[in-house]
């Protein structure tokens, strides 16, 4: 095709004028409900069909004041368990006539400046699915007038809603099964240390362990949800600790402390150290891994997102909406 065959799209006023009516008929034919007739707006429709119009979507959020578009706040996107769940909650919200607006949150920049763009586009609501640490009172100020989900993380004396698997229920479940195998000597490796699904994960794990008489060995910071942290922890938790097993409290960590004990280390996993993980994230079914894991329930809490983004949700008691998930239990542990 030429240059000269391509055209500029036609708008809604040259089309009015095309068809001999007015600009607001043309917006109505194109709005659910809107107060004209069958026969008019299949007029309308029928003529743009063929002149190859469609609206603009920006002049339409500004006439109407709802763009039905929500923004997803994310970081820490080299974790597979994000990309996932981003990818279900698009999905998820185009079903109910949503779009999605991504806004990435770049280690090492400032969050709140990165926060304030929130303010400047005209999106509906806000879900928040990043692992970065983040005030209330910068969330708060950042989503000022919108509806604001949180997904797998809460904010201590907020207001805000979120929507969580279980973590503590899924961290005790890995302390039983651990104890159930006889392992009593036990590590733990954390991500990023302030965040809150790791810091439930954490204690949860770790009272457990007291409650069922077992030894923590180590308790290493990994400092991010990475392969490249799981693999230093898992050497510095071999190297200096005599433990029988160890709880990462995500997978992408597992993944990564798995290949250090068993190609480094020369250990045998599980029959030197097991491991266990947390999410289910692919790579935890992968037959190099077969990793034992706690399987967040994500497509309940994306349907639970999506309904209290449109406001369908049942009544909740609690701003914190905890979903239960399941363990899956694989040869990491039971090899």
């Amino acid at each position: 095709m030429s240059s000269g065959d391509l055209r500029k799209p036609i708008t809604a006023r040259q089309l009015a004028r095309m068809i001999g009516v007015s600009q607001s008929a043309v917006s109505r034919a194109y709005t659910p409900g809107a107060s004209i007739s069958s026969e008019m707006r299949q007029r309308i429709l029928s003529m743009a069909d063929s002149l190859g119009y469609s609206p603009n979507a920006i002049a339409s959020t500004l006439s109407k004041r709802r763009s039905n578009i929500v923004g997803i706040v994310v970081s820490a996107m080299q974790n597979p368990f994000y990309p996932v769940l981003i990818e279900k909650l698009s999905r998820g919200l185009q079903e109910v006539g949503q779009q999605s607006l991504l806004f990435n949150l770049t280690h090492g920049a400032d969050i709140r400046q990165q926060l304030a763009a929130l303010r400047q586009y005209s999106v509906d609501a806000v879900v928040i699915v990043s692992a970065a640490p983040l005030s209330g009172a910068a969330l708060t100020w950042a989503t000022e007038g919108r509806t604001t989900i949180m997904i797998n993380r809460t904010v201590p004396d907020s207001s805000l809603t979120s929507v969580c698997c279980n973590n503590a229920e899924g961290a005790r479940a890995i302390s039983d099964h651990f104890h159930a195998l006889g392992r009593r000597r036990v590590a733990f490796v954390a991500g990023v240390p302030h965040a809150s699904a790791n810091l439930e994960r954490q204690h949860a794990f770790i009272a457990r362990l007291a409650e069922l008489g077992m030894t923590l060995t180590a308790s290493v910071a990994g400092g991010e949800y990475s392969y490249e942290a799981g693999y230093r922890a898992a050497l510095e938790v071999a190297r200096t600790t005599r433990t029988e097993a160890i709880f990462f409290a995500n997978d992408i960590l597992a993944v990564g402390g798995v290949d250090a004990l068993r190609d480094e280390m020369g250990l045998s996993v599980p029959g030197d150290i097991a491991v266990a993980g947390f999410d289910d994230i692919a790579m935890a079914g992968w037959p190099r891994y077969s990793l034992t894991t706690f399987r967040q329930p994500l497509d309940a809490m994306v349907e639970r997102t999506v309904q209290l983004v449109t406001g369908k949700a049942e009544p909740a008691e609690t701003n914190i909406h905890l979903l239960p998930g399941e363990l899956i239990v694989r040869k990491t542990t039971a090899g």
